[in-house]
């Protein structure tokens, strides 16, 4: 049996840091009842503010602004803590300093499918991981290629990507051919082309479309 699996998310998306943990969570109780199932995941892009600027803008005036205040973005930030708990991040929302633009970002996940699909999540991880648990500019790419080569890329040949243009348009399209799906939250997740589930669901939920997808 083969359970494809179809992501769409932002590296700058709270939401989909959880998201992605109760995937992972859920992926793991599929194979416990489905021991010979092939899983295949393919992430693709989404842009929560695609105005953002190249260099970033800073961070929590951006969100105070969003969400009415100091006190609208606190309230905001405690819920997202509070569902963070039991997928086991701790959000360091205060060592963020700059909102990133996440083109390169993206074009970074889509360098690592090219090369070996299976290997992309744990990329999607630590992206994760440095915007939110340490507060790395994940626009930058200089601190991209370092990113990936602590995942066992070729840090250098990432930098000489991610210097260039190349499969930008491609991301670009694939986030606007979501937007045309009529995505326009994020996670949001597709289960063999058929079954789709939305928001940072828990892993049981999840696994329960897989279930209906997989029948």
């Amino acid at each position: 049996m083969t359970l494809t699996i179809d992501v769409v998310s932002d590296v700058v998306c709270p939401w989909c840091f959880i998201g992605k943990r109760h995937l992972d969570k859920a992926i793991a109780l599929w194979r416990a009842e489905h021991s010979d199932s092939e899983v295949t995941v393919s992430w693709h892009p989404f842009f929560l503010n695609p105005d953002t600027p190249e260099g970033g803008e800073p961070y929590r005036p951006f969100l105070e602004k969003k969400f009415g205040g100091p006190q609208g973005l606190a309230e905001i930030w405690q819920r997202v803590r509070e569902a963070g708990k039991p997928a086991g991040i701790d959000f360091a929302f205060e060592k963020i300093e700059l909102r990133a633009n996440t083109l390169a970002a993206h074009r970074l996940i889509h360098y690592a499918q090219k090369i070996d699909a299976t290997q992309a999540a744990a990329l999607v991880e630590a992206l994760f991981a440095a915007q939110f648990l340490e507060g790395r500019h994940v626009g930058d790419r200089a601190i991209l290629a370092e990113i990936a080569g602590g995942c066992g890329y070729d840090a250098a040949a990432v930098k000489a990507y991610l210097d260039s243009d190349e499969d930008a348009d491609a991301v670009k399209e694939d986030a606007e051919q979501s937007r045309r799906m009529g995505i326009n939250g994020v996670p949001f997740f597709v289960f063999n082309q058929k079954l789709a589930a939305s928001g940072a669901q828990a892993p049981e939920a999840l696994l329960g479309v897989m279930r209906q997808a997989g029948a």
